[in-house]
């Protein structure tokens, strides 16, 4: 047994992460709030990252600095996940455009999706100026894509 928290595992191109609803994920009605599918999306964008081998530190510590910023977020609430639930964040990269990667993301239990999310997250310089994902990256990430790189 490991202390180290998962990032996941891969399943064929998709990147799954289990995540536990915790009390502090909820609203009053005892629902997930809205919001903490942002924050279970994020996880599973980042975590898929760096099991193929990106690391956010590492992006940074390059010698030309490179970070990621939503630029667009398309959420669609299905049905209503509760505290205690077990849900796993699918996440696949699709493409990467340009400075652009294209994410579709989902929140499921049990095989059920529960949440869905089209995300487009942009490579951007430390100063936000958009910029393409270095060589490394797109050889990182080429592997998990669904669909084109265009560069």
């Amino acid at each position: 047994m490991t202390d180290q928290p998962s990032a996941g595992r891969f399943d064929g191109r998709d990147h799954l992460l289990p995540v536990r609803v915790y009390y502090e994920d909820t609203d009053f009605t005892g629902l997930v709030y809205h919001a903490n599918y942002v924050r279970y999306f994020e996880r599973g964008r980042s975590d898929f990252l760096r099991l193929a081998g990106v690391g956010h530190v590492d992006l940074l510590e390059q010698d030309e600095p490179l970070a990621f910023v939503v630029s667009d977020l398309a959420i669609k609430y299905l049905k209503p996940a509760r505290i205690d639930d077990a849900l796993v964040v699918r996440t696949r990269y699709e493409a990467i455009k340009g400075p652009r990667l294209i994410i579709r993301q989902t929140v499921e239990r049990g095989g059920e999706v529960l949440c869905r999310a089209d995300v487009t997250a942009v490579c951007i310089h430390l100063d936000g100026r958009p910029r393409r994902p270095t060589r490394r990256l797109v050889e990182l990430v080429t592997p998990w894509l669904s669909g084109e790189v265009s560069q």
